[in-house]
């Protein structure tokens, strides 16, 4: 996923995880701004990878729900972008976690929430 979308850095430690890409005119919408998918699918990756940082040995996860507020819309001038997640809350079944995508710059662009199925491979 990380090379479909062009993802160009990345942070990582337990419990959170940063994704940065950079918007480019290849992921518009038909109304000329950035999809909306590129925005949600940075943040589930960066979401589930924080989740991902926090399981043990044997286990997997998936996300069961994603929600996305989108707070301004993204352009090919917006320059590079990142994707941090934090998990909120580890338990043994379920796991959520809470995301924003901000410029350089820091300006907010889009945050989200998630909860993510926590099993046994």
């Amino acid at each position: 996923m990380g090379a479909t979308m062009g993802f160009d850095h990345f942070e990582a430690e337990e419990g959170r995880v940063v994704f940065g890409a950079t918007p480019h005119q290849g992921v518009y919408n038909p109304i000329g701004t950035v999809h909306g998918g590129f925005a949600a699918t940075l943040l589930d990756s960066c979401l589930g990878c924080a989740v991902h940082s926090k399981l043990k040995a044997g286990q997997g996860y998936t996300t069961l729900e994603l929600k996305v507020a989108y707070h301004r819309a993204m352009t090919k001038d917006t320059g590079p972008v990142r994707a941090e997640g934090v998990v909120i809350n580890m338990g043994r079944r379920a796991a959520f976690a809470e995301g924003k995508l901000t410029d350089l710059n820091g300006r907010l662009y889009a945050t989200a929430t998630s909860t993510l199925l926590v099993f046994d491979r």
